[in-house]
């Protein structure tokens, strides 16, 4: 077996779906750290989401097998000692998660998220476009995510949370 190009490593692994939202990709939800071209293997390095990320072994398999399809062994490695940012969303996925029905996060503000950023907007509403939203439940369908009310348009939407 012959290594890849980076190039073509980070073209696979911008194909690979996040398992859990499957519209944006893992480069695009920025939890691909590195590419490593190791004599015939190739080594990729990826933060999850957060520690108890239950798409963990999905995401390892997918990379692994993705890098593989290109003809090189592949090791992944998760590095858990760094943590994952919603900042490191590329632009193209924020608009992928909006063109989708998710809100995407904001940009962080320096210091630590407190409770009271998560709770008040200004979030707008993927579908329509509007302010006028209100926190339903902070508690969303996984850890990264919470329900907002949209009251212009009356639906509800998932609001990334800024982590």
């Amino acid at each position: 077996m012959s290594a890849p190009s980076a190039d073509d490593v980070w073209r696979v692994l911008g194909e690979i779906p996040d398992p859990e939202i499957p519209v944006i990709s893992l480069v695009d939800l920025g939890v691909v750290k590195s590419v490593e071209i190791d004599g015939d293997g190739v080594r990729v390095e990826f933060t999850p989401t957060f520690m108890g990320c239950p798409a963990l072994d999905a995401m390892t398999r997918a990379i692994r097998e993705g890098v593989e399809a290109l003809g090189a062994s592949c090791e992944v490695r998760v590095v858990n000692d760094d943590s994952w940012s919603t900042d490191l969303i590329s632009a193209t996925g924020r608009e992928k998660l909006r063109a989708a029905g998710f809100a995407p996060p904001p940009l962080r503000s320096e210091g630590t998220p407190t409770l009271l950023q998560l709770e008040r907007g200004p979030f707008r509403c993927p579908w329509c476009g509007s302010t006028d939203t209100r926190l339903e439940n902070i508690f969303g369908p996984t850890a990264c995510r919470s329900i907002r009310y949209c009251s212009a348009c009356s639906q509800p939407f998932e609001q990334f949370k800024t982590i």
